[in-house]
């Protein structure tokens, strides 16, 4: 499996479980309808942990635009690289999104409120506040490239020998995911990633939906903009610390 189909498939389980959770809590008539935000974060912490273990090893499963530019700003990744990874991660994503809406269909009819409808897809500020909204994706980003820039592999105390972890290796950034979700998710939906949210909001202004309302777009830029910002000042502190 290429690097490339590799990110569409990870990208594209990544939002087909998180968005899939989205669905399950917020559209009516779902068992899970309602069971709210801790089943959010852990669902999205689980999406985040099989799109990681799926595309790990072919292409690293950065399944996020913002943290291969960071690594790019690093000098982790190569930058000749960065626009393919982008192109498959945005495939991904909105793959993922055609398919909850697919899966769901009679959900959604069965859904009045259009605001629900959209958040399955995309993200949307608790309180409107445009420089705190953009900053707390600045925050959450910045807390995910940093901390995945600092992963290091299990060794052994004797000779060095590396650990091998399996499946478990895609662990830790499930659970920073999970942990950002909790802490820092809860004032904009922590889109923390640029293909996570326009990805889904484009196929939601694209299928055919009752009474879905806006598509949000005089917020979409905040969720791919904070994101990126986030991921930069991410790879210059790693640098300046050496």
């Amino acid at each position: 499996m290429t690097p490339f189909i590799s990110e569409i498939i990870g990208t594209f389980l990544l939002i087909l479980l998180g968005c899939g959770v989205n669905a399950n809590v917020s559209l009516k008539g779902t068992y899970g309808s309602g069971s709210g935000w801790i089943v959010i974060t852990t669902g999205w912490a689980f999406a985040v942990y099989t799109g990681v273990v799926v595309a790990g090893p072919y292409s690293g499963a950065h399944l996020n635009p913002a943290v291969t530019i960071g690594l790019a700003a690093s000098g982790d990744f190569s930058i000749y690289d960065v626009p393919s990874y982008i192109l498959a991660k945005f495939i991904g994503a909105m793959l993922g999104a055609f398919f909850v809406w697919l899966v769901h269909k009679d959900h959604f009819e069965q859904t009045e409120d259009g605001n629900s409808k959209r958040g399955v897809f995309c993200n949307a500020p608790a309180i409107p506040n445009m420089f705190l909204n953009l900053l707390t994706e600045i925050l959450g980003t910045f807390v995910l490239v940093y901390a995945v820039m600092h992963f290091t592999d299990a060794t052994m105390t004797k000779d060095n020998t590396i650990i091998g972890l399996g499946s478990l290796g895609a662990l830790p950034v499930a659970l920073i995911v999970w942990g950002i979700g909790l802490t820092l998710g809860g004032t904009t939906g922590y889109a923390i990633n640029p293909a996570r949210d326009l990805g889904p909001r484009i196929i939601h202004a694209l299928v055919p939906i009752k009474q879905k309302g806006s598509n949000g777009w005089g917020y979409s830029w905040i969720p791919v903009v904070g994101p990126i910002l986030g991921a930069l000042a991410a790879a210059f502190l790693s640098i300046s610390l050496g």
